[in-house]
């Protein structure tokens, strides 16, 4: 029986069923961000299979993350009006049936369709699954445990995605890879609708059609040029991608000011802290997978090791992310202003940095201690900023407010890589012999391919990827210097925000 009231009383506390369906929303949030690198060992097993162009091959990585990026703020909006709790089903669904196609998947255009429908289905959980957080956890300090742990399980997905995919393919065929996203979305779609409130804006006004297409065309062409110049270096054509994204980010941000129903309100922007939080969101992806563009190089063209053996001592920097969440909040709950938290975050992150500037061509050690306090920094920073932004937006707008944070996070993520990557990218070019071969002046995987043909290539190319990821250290050291004392000084005072009596929704039990 559905019963419309408002919501729960302001600092009610969650209890046993909140907690219980906080574990159940974490199933799908592990395995969306476990998608975006399960398919790591993979990709060889499906080139044998599926015989795909070098085209299709980059797609299918690459668009269900191109379309979880592009949709995060049209299901957050939707997600808003609609429902949180049937978006989420209807996510689950879809998810769990690409998840079968694309185990089965016969062609390469099958399974880049199925990897579409993914990226969509990725795009409703995610901030179904935040935004029901804000509704499930009123009181702001185990509303804040359940986002630190919401952030932990968010960051370990990302690094148990590919060690996921190795054993999975070392054992069985490639499709397993997909259906163990089975168990977890049927799981879901059975305990949701008992465990899991509704909740939705009472007055959501009409859904904005065109902001549709205005929010991907200013999304999709600067993740996409971001990710291209990461991976290819600068180009003319990438550039324009980016500011063709620009151009439309400016049609978006209008049609948003101007509209009468916009599909993100603006208003969300002056609650106190919610503008702060999403950019120090960005800086904070920036910097983690800023340093996984190095990382995963380093670990295995650097050392030498399989790609298996760096995805499993990759999971080493990740354990300590567990207690760093809890941490912040504990220290937040006894009276530290969050801003010092914050920015102690950042400081920590930019000791992490500082650290791997001084690895050498054989620093497995310190590199993994390196990768290990920047975790702990950037976990705590997201945490916290996080729960802000959630507690400075009313209730009704929690979907918006989290898309709003993922997709800056989207951003963050494609501009660390693109920026560090360049950095490094020009100081190796710049250290490479002029004797060198072409192909070994571009990238370190070009000079470790010929290089049984250049006496010490092999050599000098590990010294320079190592200069470079020295000098993008310390260029990330300042960024996050500067990102701390912008916290200082816009956090400063800030306490979390509840919805004012007159912020209210439609919740359904």
């Amino acid at each position: 029986m559905t019963n419309p009231m408002n919501t729960s009383p302001l600092n009610s506390r969650a209890g046993r069923r909140e907690w219980t369906a906080l574990a159940v929303l974490m199933l799908p949030l592990l395995l969306v961000s476990m998608d975006v690198s399960v398919l790591y060992f993979a990709i060889p097993s499906i080139g044998a299979d599926l015989e795909p162009t070098a085209t299709q091959q980059l797609w299918i990585f690459d668009i269900y993350g191109f379309v979880l990026a592009g949709l995060l703020m049209t299901m957050g909006s939707l997600g808003d009006r609609i429902g949180r709790r049937r978006l989420l089903l209807m996510g689950a669904a879809a998810f769990g049936t690409a998840s079968l196609v694309a185990a089965y998947a016969n062609s390469a255009e099958t399974l880049i369709a199925a990897r579409a429908v993914l990226g969509i289905g990725g795009a409703t959980l995610m901030p179904s699954t935040m935004a029901l957080l804000r509704t499930m956890f009123t009181d702001p300090g185990q509303r804040a445990k359940a986002i630190g742990v919401w952030s932990g399980v968010m960051t370990g997905g990302i690094a148990l995605g590919s060690v996921m995919s190795g054993l999975l393919v070392e054992y069985f065929w490639w499709g397993s890879v997909f259906l163990v996203n089975l168990p977890a979305m049927v799981l879901l779609l059975v305990l949701g609708p008992i465990l899991l409130p509704e909740s939705k804006d009472p007055a959501p006004g009409r859904f904005d059609w065109l902001s549709i297409p205005l929010s991907m065309a200013a999304v999709l062409p600067v993740i996409y040029g971001l990710k291209e110049i990461a991976a290819e270096g600068w180009s003319v054509r990438y550039v324009v991608s980016i500011t063709v994204g620009l151009l439309f980010a400016a049609l978006f941000v209008h049609r948003l000011r101007t509209t009468a129903s916009p599909m993100i309100d603006p208003a969300l922007f002056q609650g106190r802290g919610f503008a702060p939080s999403v950019v120090l969101n960005l800086l904070s992806t920036f910097a983690m997978m800023g340093s996984a563009f190095f990382t995963t190089q380093y670990l295995q063209s650097v050392l030498d090791k399989s790609a298996l053996e760096a995805a499993l001592w990759a999971l080493l920097p990740s354990v300590p992310i567990g207690a760093a969440a809890p941490v912040a909040t504990m220290l937040v709950q006894k009276g530290v202003d969050r801003a010092y938290v914050v920015t102690a975050g950042f400081a920590i992150g930019a000791g992490g940095y500082g650290l791997l500037a001084f690895a050498g061509t054989d620093s497995m050690p310190l590199v993994l201690t390196a990768c290990g306090v920047l975790a702990v920094g950037i976990v705590t920073v997201m945490a916290q900023i996080t729960d802000l932004a959630l507690g400075a937006a009313p209730v009704e707008r929690a979907g918006s407010a989290s898309s709003l944070l993922e997709t800056g996070a989207e951003f963050g993520g494609a501009l660390g890589m693109a920026v560090l990557g360049s950095v490094g990218t020009a100081v190796y070019r710049s250290e490479m012999p002029d004797s060198a071969p072409e192909v070994a002046r571009e990238t370190l995987g070009g000079a470790l391919a010929v290089a049984d043909r250049v006496p010490g290539l092999a050599t000098a190319a590990r010294e320079a990827f190592t200069s470079g990821m020295q000098a993008a250290s310390i260029a990330a050291v300042v960024l996050l210097i500067a990102a701390a004392g912008l916290a200082a000084v816009s956090l400063r005072g800030i306490s979390v925000r509840e919805a004012p009596a007159e912020d209210r929704e439609t919740v359904s039990v």
